[in-house]
């Protein structure tokens, strides 16, 4: 059956579509963090669908939440009040830490940036953007012109006139063998000089505190609050893109951006947008933004789907479980258990272990090829392949695709943490030649 589904796949959909695994699975069910394959496989999660199903699979709370509001009505579009749609609204205002916030809400993270870039390039009369070196922001037209990773930008054209800076990855930078201020400071002075090379107006600069499909890469706390005074003074907007970085995941903060901006460096993004977790599957994105900028467009607009009362129904049961469940907290405290463990292996074919909370990602290399060591894209495939027979999903990325992404969902308990650790532990000593 899964041979046929297979085949069907390929006959009928786009032949760039990515699949995983030599023998790709189809994922029938799940409950709490496992899923089941059609053939009755269980597998520990540890990507939830891309970052995407991120408190537990089937959660009853989500599920009811659901199931109580198509029994009322599934879809009306924002041309008519929605209830569901303004108490998410209001919930993710209050939790922003952005003041005076507005809330848009979309389908999906790509959406979600390409509006934040209109509203920039909207506001600042300009189509100049600053985007990080190694960054991915989505697959539309405007958000695939400001991604940073050439592996996933299928064309040059573009809407604007971008320049890339440095800050984003720190393992195979320049910069990487300074202390944590001299890189800071490196990363501000180039800034500094894209900006006088740019000439005229920039708009703004989009950035992920924690680079996702770049395999989870980021530069030391303190980076973008530094960037921030740079920008401010010139007038220029920072968009903070917290598709995978929000709500919680990585355990010291609520939004990823909060690292750079604490009482040294007190600056706060413009524009936050946000998407995948939030929904714990449902297609939901959005944008947060003070209202001066959020209602700086002078056009009708609506949106036929984003914010509708099912997913925005679903989404506020999630976000309420996140929240009264502290799994913030939760995410901090077993972090460690997977972060310390990978660190310790001590493997000839790990180059690099980092992240944050439960937002890990291992990069891995050929052995003998000195540091930063020679991308391994082979051996991380090896890895996921190893994970999958015994049991236990993750993901893989980075500019190269030889960096493990793993995520686990935030209700992770202590005993699944170590389930995770030892399979992975076995899979890279498995795959090291």
């Amino acid at each position: 059956m899964s041979d046929d589904l297979l085949a069907r796949t390929r006959a009928v959909l786009p032949s760039w579509l990515a699949l995983y695994y030599e023998e790709p699975i189809e994922i029938e069910r799940g409950e709490g963090r496992y899923v089941w394959d059609a053939r009755g496989n269980r597998y520990l999660d540890f990507f939830g669908g891309i970052l995407t199903t991120m408190t537990a699979h089937a959660l009853p709370e989500v599920t009811k939440a659901v199931a109580d509001q198509a029994g009322r009505i599934i879809h009306s579009s924002t041309l008519y009040l929605n209830r569901p749609m303004v108490e998410l609204a209001e919930q993710i205002a209050a939790v922003s830490g952005i003041p005076d916030a507005k809330v848009f809400l979309t389908t999906s993270g790509t959406e979600a940036n390409d509006t934040a870039l209109l509203l920039a390039s909207t506001l600042r009369r300009s189509n100049q953007i600053l985007a990080m070196r190694n960054s991915y922001h989505g697959r539309s037209f405007s958000t695939v012109a400001v991604t940073g990773n050439r592996s996933w930008s299928p064309t040059s054209l573009s809407p604007f006139q971008v320049y890339y800076v440095h800050g984003g990855q720190r393992y195979r930078s320049p910069f990487a063998h300074l202390s944590d201020e001299e890189f800071i400071a490196a990363c501000v002075a180039d800034l500094e000089d894209v900006l006088d090379q740019a000439g005229g107006d920039v708009a703004a600069l989009i950035a992920e505190p924690i680079q996702g499909v770049g395999g989870f890469t980021h530069g030391p706390d303190g980076l973008f609050g530094a960037f921030a005074r740079v920008l401010r003074e010139r007038g220029i907007l920072w968009i903070s893109d917290e598709v995978q970085t929000g709500w919680g995941r990585t355990g010291e903060h609520f939004w990823g951006w909060q690292a750079h901006c604490n009482d040294r460096y007190s600056e706060t993004p413009d524009i936050v947008t946000f998407a995948k977790g939030i929904g714990n599957g449902l297609s939901m994105g959005g944008v947060i933004a003070r209202a001066e900028i959020m209602d700086c467009l002078s056009a009708n607009s609506i949106s036929t789907f984003g914010g509708s009362p099912l997913t925005a129904a679903g989404a506020l049961a999630n976000l309420r479980y996140v929240l009264e469940h502290d799994l913030q907290a939760n995410a901090a405290r077993h972090g460690p258990t997977l972060l310390d463990g990978l660190r310790a292996l001590d493997s000839p074919i790990v180059g690099d272990v980092r992240g944050k909370g439960l937002m890990i990602g291992v990069e891995l290399v050929r052995p003998g090829t000195g540091t930063p060591g020679e991308p391994a894209p082979e051996l991380a495939t090896a890895v996921l392949e190893g994970c999958k027979r015994r049991g236990l999903l993750i993901g893989k990325g980075g500019l190269h695709g030889n960096a493990l992404r793993i995520a686990p969902l935030l209700t992770l308990t202590a005993e699944e943490a170590a389930e995770g650790l030892a399979i992975l532990t076995a899979a890279i000593e498995e795959a090291t030649p």
